[in-house]
């Protein structure tokens, strides 16, 4: 097993994170817990690598690894995901569902950096979309419930 110091890590995430032109915000700390839900890497004695995920004393998220590419792939999916929601919010189109712009940014940006990665997403979108469908009238839908409340309906006329 090879092992990477946190500055190696920090090397090589910064290096990937310059090809999409990922903002520094989102990259994750080194070595110290920010307890605000921002990811962060520690590495132990062993050389196993955890990415993780804390907020006001609680842990949501440790996964380890002793692969680098996996690590790496690990911070690179959050990564993308807020640039993708970034983009999508730049470029909302009313009548899709925001995911098929936001998933299909997401694969590109990890194309850019992985192929592997942006087919192992790809999957990803494809395990979610089973269970919950793109639904290109939900935007519509709750813009409509919005005025129909507005105009002092009640949740059951409007569910009619």
């Amino acid at each position: 097993m090879t092992k990477y110091s946190l500055d190696d890590i920090k090397k090589k995430v910064d290096e990937l994170a310059l090809k999409i032109n990922a903002p520094t915000n989102l990259l994750p700390s080194y070595g110290q817990q920010t307890w605000d839900a921002h990811p962060y890497i520690e590495v132990d004695n062993l050389g196993f690598m955890f990415y993780i995920i804390s907020e006001r004393g609680q842990e949501y998220e440790r996964k380890m690894t002793d692969k680098i590419d996996d690590l790496l792939y690990w911070v690179f999916a959050s990564v993308t995901f807020s640039m993708a929601c970034d983009f999508e919010l730049k470029n909302r189109i009313e009548d899709k569902d925001c995911r098929r712009i936001m998933f299909e940014k997401q694969e590109e940006l990890l194309g850019q950096l992985n192929e592997n990665w942006r087919v192992k997403e790809n999957a990803e979108h494809q395990r979610i979309l089973k269970s919950s469908p793109f639904d290109d009238l939900a935007g519509l839908r709750a813009n409509y419930c919005g005025q129909l409340r507005k105009q002092g309906l009640t949740e059951t006329e409007i569910d009619k």
